[in-house]
């Protein structure tokens, strides 16, 4: 019996091999960035830190398709979704998005197609074509919730509230497409007992998956800035107390909900601060361990 719901198990299954998600990089910008909602982007945020490096946006995305596809090859017989991650994969007319996304599914092994977004950044017709996508394949939206609680999404100059996220992975569900969300556990003002009651918000939604991800201070950030002139504000977890977060955090998740990740992982010459020098895999791996021996 599984420890918690592992959404990788879950792909495994529906599809009887490994999927690989390949990183596409399509130039996309955010409109909490180009001030159509804000300036400067949300506080945390620097993209350079979690794409590869065939993830650039001078390459087409069906070159960085190919690239990415080229480098994992090593595992036989595995399938393959084009993972549109980098900023706001929504952020244009919808007819851009159909010459974006219609290339890449026409390609051999590829089974479906993962977009990271924002939930202020799709509307009606959008999932309404998301839907028919999803009639013949594989379709997950991935919502940056971030936060359930305003008052830190304001913080954090993230430019929507949580009800924008609760509308957005309702209708999204409600159309058949798989539904994620991530979530940052740690952000300036955050307790324990708020970390608590994300897990009993995000219960309540129709979720398929959810990534967790350990706030980290990283260069070319809003919040760097903030850490360099004054340090008090921030919790930053330490490799043990971390994991004994996500073990309470998931006793209190609906459990139909799939974990995909626990943890970021910004290239260290980005990073400050976490540095606990674990990679996902090793971090899931104790992880379990204190889930089996309860202690936490």
């Amino acid at each position: 019996m599984s420890l918690y719901n592992n959404y990788n198990e879950t792909l495994r299954a529906q599809f009887g091999t490994r999927v690989q998600k390949i990183s596409i990089n399509a130039g996309f910008t955010c409109p909490n960035r180009d001030g159509r909602v804000g300036v400067g982007g949300c506080t945390y945020c620097n993209n350079l830190t979690f794409h590869p490096q065939y993830c650039k946006p001078e390459k087409s995305p069906l070159q960085q398709l190919e690239e990415g596809m080229d480098f994992f090859k090593k595992y036989k017989d595995q399938k393959y979704m084009p993972y549109f991650q980098t900023y706001t994969n929504t952020y244009a007319p919808l007819s851009t998005l159909k010459e974006l996304y219609t290339p890449l599914l026409n390609q051999k092994n590829v089974v479906g197609l993962v977009v990271g977004t924002r939930p202020d950044c799709v509307d009606e017709p959008m999932l309404d074509y998301f839907a028919e996508l999803a009639k013949t394949t594989y379709v997950m939206l991935e919502y940056g919730v971030e936060s359930t609680l305003n008052t830190t999404l304001k913080t954090i100059n993230r430019g929507h509230n949580y009800e924008t996220s609760e509308w957005a992975i309702r209708a999204t569900h409600e159309r058949g497409i798989h539904t994620g969300a991530h979530l940052i556990l740690g952000l300036p003002g955050e307790t324990q007992p708020d970390f608590m009651h994300h897990a009993d918000k995000l219960s309540e939604l129709p979720l398929d998956m959810l990534k967790l991800h350990q706030l980290q201070i990283v260069r070319g950030t809003k919040m760097y800035e903030d850490y360099k002139k004054d340090p008090s504000p921030f919790h930053l977890f330490e490799l043990e107390d971390y994991i004994k977060v996500v073990c309470r955090f998931l006793k209190r998740l609906n459990p139909n909900i799939g974990l995909e990740r626990f943890i970021s992982s910004s290239p260290e010459e980005y990073l400050v601060a976490p540095d606990w020098g674990i990679k996902n895999f090793e971090f899931v791996h104790k992880l379990e361990k204190s889930l089996l021996e309860d202690n936490f």
